[in-house]
C-alpha cells in the first residue's frame, strides 16, 4: 500500500520538453537524427515493373488460310442449327414487285381518244393583262361563262349602309350658347372637390359612446346569455 501511495505521488513526467517532436503521440525519447543528404524511397517489385519501358509487339499477319482442326470435321450441326440455316420464308399475301416497264395491252395501244379527251388535253389560254413594255393581244378564254347567274349578280353588288346608320362624328363641333352659359350647382360643386384623406384612426376617439348604443335595449337572448350558470351559483 505503501509503495503504490509513493508511486502515485510520483510527478508526472514533463512531455514537453522535447523541442522537436514529429508525431502526434508523446514520445519517450528524441527522434533519430537524419544523417543522409535526401529521404531514400526503396522501390516495391511492381514500381519496377511500371518503371520499365513497353515492348512494342509487332504485328503478325495471318494466312487467309488455315488448316480445319479434326473436331470441327467431325462435328453434326444439331436441329436447332439447321432449322437456323433454313432461309425465311415471305409472308402468305407476299407478292414480287412489279416490273416497271409493264406491258401495254392490244386494246390500250389501238385506243382512240375521244374528242372531250382531246379538248381536256388542251392547256388553258389565259389572258394576258397590259402593262408590260410591249402590248399583246388579248387571248380569249375557251372556257368563259355566256350569262351570269342571278346568285352571282347579287354577290357581286356592294352593300349598302342602313338606313339608321350615322357616319363619324367630326373631331371639332360647334359647342352650343346654353354650354358655354350653364353655371354649376352646389351638388355639383361638391361632387367635383376632391376627397380629404386622412390617417389612420385621426381624430379617432375610443371613449366617445355613440347615441345609439346608449338607447339600444338588449334583447331576451342576451339577458339570458349574460345570467351566470345555475350550476355555478351557490344555494343560500
Amino acid at each position: 500500500m505503501a509503495t503504490r501511495t509513493h508511486k502515485l505521488a510520483q510527478p508526472k513526467p514533463n512531455r514537453l520538453r522535447y523541442p522537436d517532436r514529429r508525431s502526434v503521440y508523446w514520445l519517450d525519447e528524441l527522434p533519430p537524427e537524419k544523417t543522409g543528404p535526401t529521404t531514400k524511397i526503396e522501390l516495391t517489385p511492381r514500381w519496377s515493373e511500371l518503371c520499365k519501358s513497353k515492348k512494342l509487339h509487332t504485328q503478325i499477319t495471318l494466312s487467309p488460310g488455315w488448316e480445319v482442326s479434326g473436331w470441327a470435321l467431325r462435328a453434326e450441326p444439331s436441329e436447332r442449327l439447321c432449322s437456323l440455316a433454313q432461309p425465311q420464308v415471305p409472308a402468305a399475301g407476299w407478292q414480287p414487285d412489279r416490273p416497271l416497264p409493264a406491258p401495254l395491252s392490244r386494246a390500250t395501244q389501238t385506243a382512240v381518244a375521244t374528242s372531250r379527251i382531246c379538248q381536256l388535253a388542251l392547256p388553258k389560254r389565259r389572258q394576258v393583262l397590259g402593262g408590260s413594255g410591249h402590248k399583246s393581244k388579248p387571248v380569249p378564254m375557251t372556257h368563259l361563262p355566256c350569262k351570269a347567274s342571278a346568285h352571282i349578280e347579287l354577290l357581286s353588288t356592294p352593300k349598302h349602309h342602313h338606313p339608321k346608320f350615322e357616319a363619324a362624328r367630326s373631331v371639332c363641333w360647334p359647342v352650343s350658347r346654353a354650354a358655354r352659359s350653364f353655371v354649376a350647382s352646389q351638388r355639383l360643386l361638391e361632387l367635383s372637390t376632391p376627397k380629404e384623406r386622412k390617417a389612420l384612426f385621426e381624430g379617432y376617439d375610443p371613449y366617445v359612446v355613440s347615441q345609439a348604443a346608449r338607447s339600444a335595449s338588449p334583447s331576451s337572448r342576451i339577458q339570458q346569455l349574460c345570467l351566470p350558470l345555475p350550476r355555478k351559483c351557490s344555494s343560500k
